[in-house]
């Protein structure tokens, strides 16, 4: 029902496209020729990709495009690519992720990488990385590559592709690719309705772009709804779920209404699902207990959005549970993709 094994071709063709944050539009241009190719009108703003059906009411989703990697700041000097596209030049360690990097910090020894031209995406040679560590004085992720000493200040350093299937589970580099190439698939199914493709969502832009789209012509919603994957940490949390859905975040509550359907789709489909800010706030009650640090409820797009817009644009979040988190083995179950195109697809069958 859900071509999975077209799915997942294209999410090998996509994963080797490489769309590090801030220097993604080589990838813009390849997502766009994928959506033309299934029948969608594209139409292409500043950060943001907008591809729509024959009844583009139909159900909206919005996934981000853009990829953890590197960026070359100096003569075979390289830093993460978030923190330098977001000018955050120091780890606060508020958010979910930060406070992720800080433990995957030493997993990147022996990567491969690839270097491309941010525009065209053309080749620019390719390396391993020695070595990474957070500087004690920039506060930044620091890399040590071999095999790119050629490289000028500005030029785009992507993991190299390592994307495998095997035994029902997709491991590689999937945030974001991932849920980008379940809304482009979307379209083969048949969806008519309104796909947004964000950029620099790890370096915490992206929302600006799509809540400019809404403004652009005054639009509001209620029924947004944005995918991205969900970190556990290991495969016995992350696998008693096949699908994440939230109430809120640490910016924002999300709209009740849209929510609920989403929780009563996973019911009627017998789909097992559970809601991320409980999951956090339960932990917390125990990390409290045992005197340990506590997370945060982490800091969505969907958040900012409804914060910025005081509510004028509103919805829910729709995530996959994956473990590894941010690393080039972040994993995803097959059958956590198939709910999500079953969810996804229903709720735009209930707008037709």
């Amino acid at each position: 029902m859900n071509k999975l094994d077209e799915f997942l071709d294209l999410l090998k063709a996509l994963g080797r496209q490489p769309s590090v944050v801030g220097a993604e539009h080589a990838f813009f241009r390849e997502i766009q020729r994928e959506l033309e190719l299934r029948g969608a009108r594209v139409t292409w703003y500043e950060g943001v990709l907008v591809a729509q059906g024959r009844e583009p009411e139909s159900g909206m989703f919005s996934a981000h495009i853009d990829r953890h990697g590197l960026i070359c700041t100096g003569p075979n000097e390289f830093q993460y690519a978030a923190f330098v596209a977001g000018n955050r030049s120091d780890l606060l360690g508020n958010s979910v992720s930060e406070s992720m990097m800080q433990r995957v910090a030493d997993r990147f020894s022996g990567v491969a990488v690839t270097a491309y031209e941010p525009w065209s995406g053309s080749y620019r040679g390719a390396g391993v990385i020695r070595n990474s560590y957070i500087c004690p004085h920039r506060k930044n992720l620091i890399f040590d590559v071999d095999k790119l000493e050629s490289l000028v200040a500005g030029t785009p350093v992507a993991f190299a592709d390592r994307l495998k299937v095997e035994g029902g589970v997709i491991t590689g580099q999937l945030d974001n690719v991932l849920t980008t190439a379940l809304l482009v698939h979307m379209f083969s199914l048949g969806f008519q309705g309104t796909a947004f493709f964000t950029a620099e969502e790890e370096a915490g832009r992206s929302w600006r772009y799509l809540l400019e789209w809404f403004r652009r012509f005054g639009g509001s919603t209620n029924e947004l709804i944005v995918v991205d994957t969900s970190p556990y940490p290991d495969i016995e949390a992350s696998s008693r779920q096949q699908l994440v859905l939230r109430r809120k975040d640490a910016n924002a509550i999300f709209s009740d209404s849209i929510t609920t359907e989403l929780e009563q789709l996973c019911v009627s489909l017998q789909i097992p699902y559970s809601f991320k800010d409980v999951y956090i706030e339960q932990q917390n009650l125990v990390a409290a207990s045992e005197g340990r640090t506590t997370m945060s409820l982490g800091s969505t797009e969907m958040g900012r959005i409804v914060a910025a817009s005081s509510g004028g644009v509103d919805g829910t979040t729709l995530q996959i549970p994956t473990t590894g988190y941010h690393t080039v083995a972040e994993s995803a179950s097959l059958s956590a993709c198939d709910a999500f195109l079953k969810v996804a697809m229903r709720v735009s069958e209930k707008r037709r």
